[in-house]
């Protein structure tokens, strides 16, 4: 498969896919049988690449990073999530919130599902699986903290950043993951560090909800997690699937533009 993006084109969105460095709308389905189209001028820009009805989020699925926040080792894996609205794609801008506490990255690899998903088996993982993906778990630790449970401190409008685009992925070999804050590198480690393998989230989630296509499983998170403030700029890197970056901004700044 050919790395999936979404962009804006004459105003709207499609599908397309870089070809020998040209843009190229996609002909089909993404999500079905699809082939290259017309050929796109310019450079067009890159929307987050897919609309998820969810984020199914996981928590503490790095030993170090259990360590890093002084938590035990899940017996199971922790799940939570992100709400749609809080997805924005390359380049646009994560909002830091009117009285927020310390605001914080969390690299991880998102997982794209393909077609609709309802108690698929560990072995069968890759069938449903549409490629992977970039994701910045943002998180309010303070209200992380206060609240216990995870939904509004990761919730807020712009605090899923996804992308650039879908890439095909072994989910049987280690996978990159970094990410770097204005140039400095903070989190650097692989799926090969997992608690609980991809295979074994796509089995777990399944057999609690029903995924869609375009529904995200974020695999959870490195070490090296820090805070993020207005003038940065963050950026979570995938192997495979190339480096998503966002500027960070605070609530009234996002106002005043």
């Amino acid at each position: 498969m050919d790395p999936l993006y979404r962009i804006e084109h004459n105003g709207h969105p499609t599908y397309a896919v870089r070809l020998d460095g040209n843009w190229c709308l996609l002909d089909g389905d993404p999500y079905g049988t699809s082939r290259p189209g017309a050929r796109i001028e310019g450079n067009p820009r890159v929307l987050a690449p897919v609309v998820p009805s969810k984020i199914v989020a996981v928590g503490l699925n790095y030993k170090d990073h259990a360590a890093e926040m002084n938590k035990a080792l899940p017996e199971e894996p922790l799940i939570f999530l992100k709400p749609s609205t809080s997805v924005v794609g390359p380049g646009e801008p994560i909002v830091i919130p009117a009285g927020a506490g310390r605001v914080d990255y969390e690299a991880e690899v998102g997982v794209v599902i393909g077609k609709t998903a309802r108690h698929v088996p560990a072995a069968s993982a890759h069938d449903y699986v549409l490629g992977l993906t970039c994701v910045n778990d943002v998180t309010d630790r303070d209200l992380q903290r206060r609240d216990v449970q995870y939904t509004r401190a990761k919730g807020f409008d712009t605090f899923s950043p996804v992308g650039p685009c879908v890439a095909a992925g072994d989910l049987d070999r280690s996978i990159g993951i970094e990410s770097r804050v204005n140039g400095e590198s903070r989190q650097s480690s692989s799926t090969s560090e997992l608690i609980f393998s991809i295979r074994q989230l796509v089995e777990f989630v399944t057999a609690v909800m029903t995924l869609l296509p375009g529904d995200i499983i974020s695999t959870g998170t490195p070490p090296g997690v820090g805070p993020l403030v207005a003038g940065d700029r963050v950026v979570v890197a995938v192997e495979g699937v190339g480096e998503l970056a966002n500027e960070v901004v605070s609530a009234q700044q996002s106002v005043c533009s």
